[in-house]
């Protein structure tokens, strides 16, 4: 009996959600413990991490998501398209994207990019259509 072939496109996702486990391991959680790390992997193929950097204000903590965001946007432009997303947590807890950071991705993220994240019943994947349904947007629609 033969191994089946490997999915690639499941194979990429579980080397970006390695590469979000790897981001995690910078974390500056020191208030909440909660060390998050995410990957993104661009439509020109590069792939950006960022983790958790907490502020004692908590109001100023930037989520993973965010962090690799801004770098994405930092290294490549404001032209950056997303085609994944993961994210990973060093807590064994559930931590999809919260709000702000499924809005600030909507701004940059093709909306049937994967997004690949803890969940209570373990690893989830879904499109990223199906994690913000309604974002808020002010680009006009022709």
């Amino acid at each position: 009996m033969s191994n089946p072939e490997p999915n690639p496109a499941l194979t990429a996702l579980d080397a970006l959600l390695e590469q979000a486990r790897q981001a995690a391991l910078h974390s500056y959680s020191p208030y909440s413990g909660f060390r998050v790390g995410a990957a993104l992997r661009l439509s020109n193929g590069a792939v950006v991490t960022g983790t958790n950097v907490e502020n004692v204000s908590y109001g100023l903590t930037i989520c993973a998501e965010r962090s690799a965001l801004v770098a994405a946007v930092s290294q490549f432009g404001p032209g950056i398209r997303i085609e994944a997303v993961a994210v990973a947590n060093l807590n064994g807890a559930p931590s999809p994207p919260c709000g702000a950071c499924r809005q600030m991705l909507s701004e940059f993220i093709l909306p049937d990019a994967p997004v690949v994240f803890p969940a209570a019943d373990g690893i989830r994947t879904m499109p990223f259509s199906e994690i913000l349904p309604l974002a808020f947007d002010m680009k006009l629609k022709g």
